[in-house]
């Protein structure tokens, strides 16, 4: 196995494009290594990202802001416009692992793994959060449609994530992103829902509902934010979101939780997200 270190993006695009073998990105290391020891890869090239600085920061822009691909769950939780504006991001990326492995993960770790039951992804889509993708060219691209499969991105030979945007909150705006899991930390999620709202004069004007370990890839349900826009979030709205999110379920069984248990807690987790969401908008 090669390592590689490069110091720009156009470098290390050339590196990935230029290998003719199997080639991997570390970022923080906490899956691919985990992978890498248990022998259920055989890297030909591993490009280390950390020393690129592009891919190390949290930026403030006029649209909002910029997340590095090497960013530790960690350095999220330390940036405190980002916890302000999007609080709903930071808590489910800070939900990632232990405190250990915090200062490693990273969100785009956690976005390119593509695991149906990923925590950071719903909470991103609810936000409206998109990723820079570069290669031959520069595009960009929402989250709700990086993913295309377990363990599948729409990411092509040479191309690698170098951030993700999120955009500036609205006024009164408020997410959210709750999981349930079967042990109390440290697990992966049978349920997991992020919520974005913006409200005007107390109603709600605009709403992106998530869901995440419900499907082959994480949803995001217009039809669960329709059902709460133009309400103040009354028991009829929360028992329309709680239904449509458990039509829009596509769960398998498995030792977590049966297809019927997860489409109940869907809807249920829905209702305490949108709650906090609401809230934390100004909602009374």
């Amino acid at each position: 196995m090669r390592y590689e270190s490069p110091t720009t993006t156009k470098a290390a695009v050339a590196l990935l494009s230029g290998e003719k073998g199997q080639a991997y990105v570390l970022a923080g290391g906490t899956d691919l290594l985990v992978r890498l020891r248990m022998d259920t890869i055989e890297p030909d090239l591993m490009v280390d990202i950390k020393r690129i600085p592009a891919m190390s920061e949290v930026t403030k822009t006029a649209s909002g802001f910029k997340i590095g691909a090497a960013v530790s769950g960690a350095a999220l939780e330390k940036n405190k416009a980002l916890v302000k504006a999007w609080p709903g991001v930071v808590e489910a990326a800070n939900l990632i692992g232990s405190d250990q492995i915090q200062g490693r993960c990273t969100m785009v770790g956690n976005l390119c793994n593509a695991s149906p039951a990923a925590d950071s992804v719903p909470a991103l889509i609810a936000a409206g959060a998109k990723a820079v993708i570069v290669g031959k060219k520069k595009r960009t691209v929402p989250v709700e449609k990086f993913i295309t499969g377990p363990g599948q991105t729409c990411l092509e030979k040479g191309e690698i994530v170098e951030s993700i945007t999120l955009p500036a909150p609205a006024k009164k705006s408020g997410d959210a992103y709750l999981r349930f899991i079967p042990r109390t930390e440290m697990d992966i999620a049978v349920v997991g829902v992020g919520i974005s709202l913006t409200l005007k004069r107390g109603v709600i004007d605009s709403a992106r509902v998530s869901l995440g370990a419900v499907a082959p890839t994480p949803l995001l349900v217009k039809a669960a934010a329709k059902a709460i826009i133009g309400t103040k979030l009354d028991d009829a709205a929360l028992d329309a979101l709680a239904m449509a999110c458990t039509a829009a379920c596509n769960p398998i069984d498995d030792k977590r939780g049966t297809i019927e248990y997860r489409e109940r807690v869907a809807g249920v987790l829905a209702k305490r997200t949108a709650k906090i969401a609401y809230e934390r908008a100004g909602g009374k």
